[in-house]
């Protein structure tokens, strides 16, 4: 992440999203900036927190998609919450602190996952050799008969143990070997696997209502002896359970949520989408009157606190928020004007035209037409659109998300699905390995639709 200009970070963007270039941009400073503040003195670095974007546009325009993206190109841990979600303190529902509470448990994820893969070639080999022992033990049983103990000669019971050893040695080489070409996967075993329906406890405290069951395993440690039960599995599926027990064996889980905090508090971005729908003002009774207390507990966390998670506290000064909404009712000044200054960064995004539609359709590395030529692929059939039909596919698109609802991209998910209906259902029957779907074939099936301004299909 931190060799990547802002630039570079776009370009990057760039191959997933049409258009929206001020939105881009906005972040990729964003994200630059972190790396230029970690190259700051202590005592610098202390009082630059992170600028907060608030994205200003209609659903469907690739607000979510800018923020999720940003994160996966920097490896970096990620939440979307919905603002409508959260109610404030006082209502059932989900208080405000939980967004922090995820955003450790996916820095915890990221990191162990990236602690396992580093053992997991250790990892391989320990589990293999436990699937050895339960195949053919090493240890031999010793022999019941004590008069072979009196009157055995020395050096002959000496080489006979060590003739034995040697065959047994070899045995279990040759047998390591066929695991490890796989040549008894199918072969049933037993093996001992921890019990996971540990006793769970409730109760009510500060860490809000989806933190209720914690597992006594997670207070008491190691006091508590763990359960383990014989299962019955094939080896291949014994080489999985196994390389996954070794692997927790081998990583320090202290370490791991030491690191997954830091990562969580200094690189961590939380998305918090839809809250225009908690904007507005003189709510006075009904389901509405938490709005406004929603937005004052979001506030704090905002601005920096500290949250208790079960891994301990967590301070949310540094983590990025990208807040994104329509506003298409409510305005960003019916915010609390507190919650509006924590948000300097405001972009506004387009809504898309026909020839954004066609750039969506083609460009991007996982586009539309892309994924169905693939799915098609497994059938047998070279799907090929003409360039006139990709025309005329954006132009419907737009078309019915100007005359109904605009629901932004997503439009031509319903648009192509209803296109390629025909072709998906007799795929398997069909005797061509092409198939090419032209304007004409396009105005077949989705014209009239357009015309006669019959839209219910293609509302969501």
């Amino acid at each position: 992440m931190g060799e990547m200009t802002p630039r570079e970070i776009v370009e990057e963007l760039d191959k997933y999203i049409v258009g929206q270039d001020k939105a881009k941009k906005a972040v990729a400073i964003s994200l630059r900036n972190r790396y230029r503040r970690r190259l700051l003195s202590e005592e610098i670095r202390s009082e630059i927190k992170p600028r907060n974007i608030l994205m200003i546009g209609p659903t469907g325009v690739g607000k979510t998609e800018i923020a999720r993206r940003l994160a996966m190109l920097a490896d970096i841990p990620f939440v979307k919450v919905e603002a409508t979600k959260f109610t404030e303190v006082g209502y059932v529902g989900r208080d405000v602190d939980s967004m922090v509470r995820d955003l450790v448990e996916e820095a915890i994820r990221m990191v162990k996952s990236k602690k396992i893969s580093e053992v997991y070639e250790k990892s391989k080999e320990l589990a293999d050799e436990k699937i050895v022992n339960i195949l053919l033990p090493s240890s031999k049983k010793k022999t019941n008969n004590p008069f072979e103990l009196l009157f055995a000669n020395d050096k002959e019971k000496y080489t006979v143990e060590e003739e034995e050893k040697e065959a047994l040695a070899n045995r279990r080489k040759e047998l390591l070997e066929k695991i490890k070409r796989g040549e008894l996967d199918d072969k049933i075993i037993e093996i001992e696997v921890e019990d996971n329906h540990s006793s769970a406890v409730g109760f009510f405290g500060g860490l809000g209502i989806e933190e209720f069951n914690i597992n006594l395993g997670d207070i008491f440690g190691d006091m508590l002896p763990k359960k383990y039960k014989k299962k019955k599995v094939t080896i291949k599926e014994a080489k999985k359970i196994l390389i996954n027990q070794e692997s927790e064996k081998l990583i320090d889980m202290d370490e791991v949520i030491e690191i997954g905090i830091k990562k969580a508090e200094e690189d961590g971005i939380i998305f918090i989408d839809e809250i225009d729908k908690i904007a507005g003002k003189n709510y006075t009774s009904g389901p509405d009157v938490s709005r406004e207390g929603v937005q004052r507990d979001i506030l704090p966390i905002v601005e920096g606190t500290t949250v208790m998670t079960k891994y301990g506290p967590v301070k949310t000064d540094y983590i990025l928020f990208i807040a994104a909404g329509a506003f298409h009712v409510s305005k960003v000044e019916d915010l609390i004007p507190e919650l509006q200054g924590r948000f300097p960064i405001r972009v506004e995004l387009d809504s898309l035209t026909e020839k954004d539609f066609m750039e969506i359709l083609t460009k991007p590395k996982n586009a539309l037409i892309k994924q169905y030529q693939h799915l098609m692929k497994t059938e047998g059939i070279e799907l090929q659109f003409t360039d006139d039909a990709i025309k005329m596919i954006a132009k419907v698109a737009y078309l019915i998300n100007e005359q109904a609802e605009n629901i932004g991209a997503r439009r031509l998910s319903t648009v192509m699905e209803k296109l390629l209906e025909d072709v998906s259902y007799e795929a398997p029957d069909l005797n061509t390995d092409k198939y090419i779907i032209d304007e004409e074939y396009v105005k077949k099936k989705l014209g009239t639709y357009v015309q006669q301004k019959d839209i219910t299909k293609y509302i969501l």
